[in-house]
């Protein structure tokens, strides 16, 4: 009685949600769901402060009516892929191709393996190309077929081949079978893939200057299972940055000379990473994303060296402008400003009045204000996107065999039955793809094993 007991839920999950899960039409409306809210994410800022979303999104006016900052929030589309309801999407999806590989696939594919032999000519009329051959008796100059010669034709074309008595059955291309399934496995992997990167996974981001080490915590993104494990126990160290220009002063592509540092201060890895080569160490990818002038190096006449920081100026858009203010006067009254686009080496300086003074350039000086002002360096700061995904290899995987399968796709899975009885030689096949193809090495194959009987004699015999 326990055991009925047990077993009825699950015969019940059997019989009512494994149909529903394995809906066609279910799986449909649920792809086209998280491809409208992933087009949404698309849209819509993802991961901007309060400010952003309510200067964008006002609530009155309100976009398209309804579409403001609250409702954002409150949905959760700045976040859109980390959202309970999202992931529920993936979940729910993942679970209709579940159901849809055990209820149907590889029903399907053992029903495939297993090969069945026809007894009676009237099961031929149902094949798709069928035809029959006269048995006479052998003779040297027109040899009648027999099943051993056909037998031989088949394997001679590759097919595998099964005999019981007088009646044969011959495939070939099983493996095609198998592509729905590797689909399906693919499409599951890369759904898994992105639901563990979604709740493990962690990005961060870091502006280092040249010449500088630190560790990893501006965080802006992390999984509600993610750990930080991964980020302990060693330093990013930037030994070097720099930026190569075109020669009409645009940029080419900016390096970034990056060593990882464990806490005995020995050097665990080391690399030049540019965009699209980043740095790979412990499951943490470092990608370089941005760039920007850390500070300066300047003497006022044969003062110390003095370094002040750069910071990023607002040009509404016109570029990107970084400056800093030099004291000219020890009880700071008086002062000059000065700008820089670049690296190249060449900033302007202008006086309390806005007014430009002169341009200058690294190991150069001027004067300015009854002083001697040298610009002895410019420091640079890499952008780096630090990313730890557990779920990647996941999603590359799936990757991989959603190629593979592309490939396995192509097989036909062709059949072939024989059945001879008394003086007749009957012959019939089917594929499930490639049918002009088939047809064709169906008339080779009969022309094979009956020489003398011609293809145009054969078709009337052919049945579509």
């Amino acid at each position: 009685m326990t055991e009925l007991a047990s077993a009825s839920p699950l015969r019940w999950f059997r019989r009512q949600i494994l149909p529903i899960l394995a809906n066609l039409r279910l799986a449909i409306l649920l792809l086209l769901l998280i491809a409208t809210t992933s087009a949404i994410g698309t849209v819509i800022e993802q991961h901007e402060s309060l400010d952003f979303y309510q200067a964008n999104y006002p609530e009155d006016p309100a976009l398209l009516g309804f579409l403001s900052w609250k409702v954002i929030l409150g949905v959760g589309l700045n976040d859109v892929y980390k959202t309970w309801w999202f992931l529920s999407l993936l979940v729910l999806f993942g679970s209709s191709l579940a159901a849809c590989t055990f209820t149907r696939q590889l029903p399907a594919l053992k029903a495939a393996r297993n090969w069945t032999f026809y007894r009676k000519p009237r099961q031929f009329k149902k094949l798709a190309l069928a035809g029959s051959l006269p048995i006479g008796e052998d003779d040297t100059a027109n040899p009648s077929p027999n099943l051993d010669q056909v037998q031989e034709s088949l394997e001679q074309r590759r097919y595998q081949v099964f005999r019981d008595g007088d009646s044969l059955y011959a495939r070939k291309g099983l493996i095609g079978r198998i592509a729905p399934i590797v689909v399906h496995a693919s499409m599951l992997l890369i759904l898994g893939g992105a639901i563990v990167g979604s709740v493990t996974g962690v990005v961060a981001q870091e502006m280092i200057p040249s010449g500088e080490t630190v560790q990893v915590t501006n965080f802006v993104e992390a999984g509600d299972w993610s750990s930080p494990d991964r980020f302990r126990g060693w330093s990013l160290k930037v030994n070097r940055f720099w930026i190569d220009y075109t020669p009409s002063g645009a940029i080419d592509q900016f390096y970034s000379d990056l060593s990882v540092i464990d806490e005995t201060g020995q050097e665990r890895d080391r690399k030049t990473i540019y965009v699209n080569e980043p740095l790979r160490y412990n499951g943490v990818v470092f990608y370089q994303t941005d760039w920007s002038i850390a500070s300066i190096n300047i003497r006022l006449n044969n003062s110390p060296v003095f370094q002040l920081p750069m910071e990023p100026l607002d040009t509404g858009g016109n570029g990107r402008i970084w400056g800093t203010w030099i004291p000219t006067k020890p009880d700071l009254s008086e002062g000059v400003s000065l700008l820089a686009r670049d690296l190249q080496g060449t900033a302007l300086i202008y006086d309390n009045s806005g007014e430009l003074v002169a341009s200058l350039r690294v190991g150069d000086a001027i004067e300015i204000n009854g002083i001697t002002l040298s610009l002895l360096e410019m420091t640079g700061a890499t952008g780096l996107q630090i990313k730890s995904d557990p779920g990647i290899p996941l999603v590359y995987l799936g990757f991989a065999l959603l190629m593979v399968s592309t490939a396995l796709s192509y097989a036909s899975h062709s059949q072939i039955w024989v059945l001879q009885q008394e003086n007749t030689l009957y012959l019939g096949g089917r594929t499930n793809r490639a049918q002009v193809s088939f047809e064709r090495e169906f008339l080779e194959w009969v022309a094979q094993i009956e020489p003398q009987t011609s293809n145009e004699a054969i078709a009337p015999s052919v049945a579509a």
